[in-house]
């Protein structure tokens, strides 16, 4: 693969340039409330139902939604402003899993040379269009897994976005993710001199106990943990961390009321995972029915990261999706992903999103059903279900009273056809509009 920087992709759809002009007219803050919102689609789903529903409107007041229903019998407010959307279903925002917002493809610029070469400054500039991508593709909360050398920029950006600087979606963080040491990267015996790693190393229950609490004291929301890597003598995926080390950080991360999110390929890598008690695992490519069943057990939910996977293909296996036959972890992958199905594990979005062009964070909805869920599954996946994994479900993920106003409004019914996505025409994000043709 070529280290020479290509011309870069654009970032931001038409929709994304639209929203960073809109964004920009948005007032950080006013002493005046805005007046009510009434939301006029073709139809609405609910993030749970089996089918939207025709005919239905969504009433915002402030960051809240106040009411929803048909639109003969939902009272409007005086002087509430109407926005038609016709041809459009109104979901939830999305909510995707597992994203890098300080990374951008490999094909771009390898994962060395953005963590040894690429400044923090630079890197944060990248992430703020990252995010403003992101936004304008409907995903109105991420959780970012890991800034990959950056720090704990996940928390300067996230207050930057909360604070109305620049638009982007709420963002759940875990800073810089904590690996076993000598097990990551950038790789020590490829270099004359130490380099920077990609994550937090630690080695020993003392030592991990305190990295968790290092990350979480830098504005951690989550724990982020690699559980293994391709670590072993010839480059193979190996588990990293002990099941007493892997014990003792994901009950000091319980501790102090925060979830934990695992990178684990290995079956092996899994099982301590999930002997452990977290809450997801990231990947699961060589995931047996044995521990998948296991997962169901506990309640630990499965973030598989397709779209990644076959990124990964792509740039470094010269496949071709639909003209070249899938490599071994591809084939892994599919095999993995149909027997998470089988053993009734609770599927998340998330695609990993950073190895691929972010803005396209719905192509791992769309591998998702090529790799066997329903349209609707994939559309609970990405709103209700991941909502309730993280523990936010009396926030977002569903269109109901009295939670926050994360809506975005598509062409056509993607519960039918998660294509629909693509066709983004209002996002909407704790009551305010960003983008959007229907939008000055």
């Amino acid at each position: 693969m070529p280290r020479r920087r290509p011309t870069r992709r654009p970032v931001a759809s038409l929709l994304a340039l639209s929203l960073a002009a809109t964004a920009s007219a948005q007032p950080r803050a006013t002493g005046e409330p805005s007046p009510p919102i009434v939301l006029a689609p073709d139809a609405v789903w609910d993030g749970v139902a089996d089918a939207p529903k025709k005919g239905w409107v969504v009433v915002v007041r402030g960051n809240r939604i106040e009411s929803v229903g048909r639109a003969d019998s939902t009272k409007v407010p005086t002087g509430a402003e109407r926005i038609a959307l016709p041809g459009t279903t109104l979901i939830p925002g999305l909510i995707e899993g597992h994203s890098h917002l300080f990374l951008h493809p490999y094909n771009e610029t390898l994962w060395d040379d953005q963590v040894l070469k690429e400044t923090f400054g630079f890197r944060m500039c990248e992430a703020v269009a990252h995010a403003r991508a992101t936004l304008a593709a409907g995903i109105t909360t991420t959780r970012d897994l890991g800034t990959e050398g950056a720090g704990s920029g996940d928390v300067e950006l996230k207050q930057a976005i909360e604070k109305g600087v620049v638009p982007g979606p709420r963002i759940i963080t875990t800073t810089r993710a904590i690996v076993a040491t000598g097990s990551y990267g950038p790789r020590r015996s490829r270099y004359a001199f130490d380099p920077p790693q990609g994550a937090e190393e630690a080695s020993g229950i003392e030592e991990c106990t305190r990295v968790v609490r290092n990350q979480i004291g830098h504005g951690a929301d989550w724990i982020k943990i690699y559980g293994d890597y391709r670590w072993g003598p010839h480059g193979e995926a190996m588990p990293t961390f002990s099941q007493e080390e892997m014990n003792a950080m994901v009950a000091t991360a319980h501790g102090s009321g925060r979830e934990v999110a695992v990178h684990a390929q290995t079956a092996e890598g899994m099982r301590r995972a999930a002997l452990a008690g977290v809450q997801t695992i990231e990947h699961g490519t060589d995931g047996t029915p044995e521990v998948f069943r296991l997962m169901k057990q506990k309640g630990v939910a499965l973030c598989p990261t397709i779209a990644a996977s076959e990124a990964y293909a792509t740039y470094f296996n010269g496949w071709v999706k639909g003209s070249s036959p899938p490599n071994e972890e591809l084939v892994a992958k599919r095999a993995s992903f149909k027997a998470a199905l089988a053993a009734g594990v609770t599927i998340i979005f998330g695609g990993d999103v950073g190895v691929f062009t972010h803005g396209d964070n719905v192509r791992e909805l769309e591998d998702m059903v090529e790799y066997g869920m329903t349209p609707l599954a994939a559309m609970r996946s990405a709103t209700s279900v991941t909502a309730k994994v993280f523990k936010m479900d009396d926030q977002i993920g569903r269109i109901a009273p009295g939670l926050l106003a994360d809506l975005v409004a598509v062409e056509g019914d993607p519960t039918r056809d998660i294509g629909a996505l693509r066709k983004v025409k209002l996002v909407m994000k704790d009551g305010r509009r960003f983008g959007g043709t229907e939008i000055p």
